[in-house]
């Protein structure tokens, strides 16, 4: 069983940079594309569905060769009718295989998923395969140690920190996130790098922090991807991750790589599903079930005469065999292991 990749960027998903990642995230997926982006970050917002929805077209036109199927959860706040433990609005999560949030206050998100059944959804999800992915909020709010952004930059609270939703203590990592790292908005008169905080009240603030923890700084339209299967993270966008530990700083700048290692040796659960509560784990496992209808016959011998055409290079009549399965309900998506049928 393969943990899914995990995405983080510094700002801009819906940006150039950040339509490159996510194009680099949908062609590692085999099945037919299902993207979830959560409300929950702008949950507060009168327009959170708006802030989703802008991704959501965003996606539907940069991700058009993988015809996603896209769906938007309002898990908004817990206590209401868009609760993110209402099962009903969850749904799409269950099958899943790119789950999204972005924008909106990283306490918020934090505090609103601590605990929920989206949540739990989430991580047995990435268990199971699917890609995550997170950008600016959302980013934080993962992280062990959340920065409140709003709290010290808008409102004027002192510096200090907030229990993030701790993702990577599943796999034994103590990691927290910081986008928005090369913010330069404040112009010559106010430092507003490291997510606006500037880097005094920044060093302020890790210095809360225990000494264990490792510190992701993302450029802005930047990012990483995290392949748990190869070990590595790779560093995309126009800019670069930084990477604090208690006593160095590497910067690795877009288009590098480096070991997974660096951010310390995760740990595979085991078994697969420990940590998880086991109804939310069978409720996945049976979503996941249910949705593997086996092609047909029918498909299955068109299939097998596209390989022979495709043998003689007749590729002609291969788009039309690949057409006349497509008019059957399924996609083919030629691999280097041979074609591969997923349900539309």
């Amino acid at each position: 069983m393969t943990l899914g990749r995990i995405a983080f960027l510094g700002s801009g998903e819906t940006s150039l940079a950040g339509g490159r990642i996510f194009e680099n995230l949908a062609r590692f997926i085999s099945d037919s594309l299902q993207v979830s982006i959560l409300e929950t970050p702008a949950g507060f917002e009168l327009n959170a569905s708006l802030v989703a929805g802008r991704v959501a077209e965003f996606l539907k036109t940069r991700l058009q060769n993988y015809k996603p199927t896209i769906d938007l959860i309002p898990a908004r706040k817990q206590g209401t009718e868009f609760s993110p433990d209402n099962l009903e609005i969850l749904k799409p999560l269950l099958t899943s295989n790119l789950i999204f949030m972005g924008p909106g206050s990283p306490t918020y998100v934090a505090r609103q998923l601590r605990g929920t059944l989206a949540w739990e959804i989430i991580r047995a999800r990435h268990r199971l395969g699917a890609t995550l992915a997170f950008a600016s909020a959302a980013t934080i709010s993962v992280g062990a140690w959340a920065l409140p952004v709003y709290e010290i930059y808008k409102v004027g609270e002192d510096v200090h920190s907030k229990e993030g939703l701790n993702l990577f203590a599943d796999f034994g990592m103590d990691l927290s996130f910081v986008p928005h790292w090369n913010n330069a908005e404040g112009g010559i008169d106010l430092d507003t790098s490291r997510c606006f905080m500037g880097i005094e009240r920044f060093e302020q603030w890790r210095k809360l922090l225990p000494a264990e923890n490792t510190i992701i700084g993302l450029d802005e339209h930047s990012g990483i991807i995290m392949d748990f299967e190869k070990g590595v993270c790779d560093v995309h966008g126009v800019s670069s991750v930084s990477v604090l530990k208690s006593a160095s700083m590497e910067i690795y700048p877009a288009g590098a790589n480096f070991s997974l290692g660096e951010l310390g040796i995760p740990k595979i659960p085991d078994p697969i599903h420990a940590g998880i509560r086991p109804d939310v784990w069978e409720l996945v496992q049976n979503a996941q079930r249910s949705d593997e209808t086996p092609p047909p016959a029918e498909v299955l011998e068109l299939l097998e005469q596209r390989k022979q055409v495709r043998t003689r290079k007749d590729f002609a009549e291969s788009d039309r065999l690949r057409d006349a399965i497509s008019a059957l309900g399924w996609a083919v998506k030629d691999t280097k292991e041979g074609p591969q049928l997923t349900k539309q």
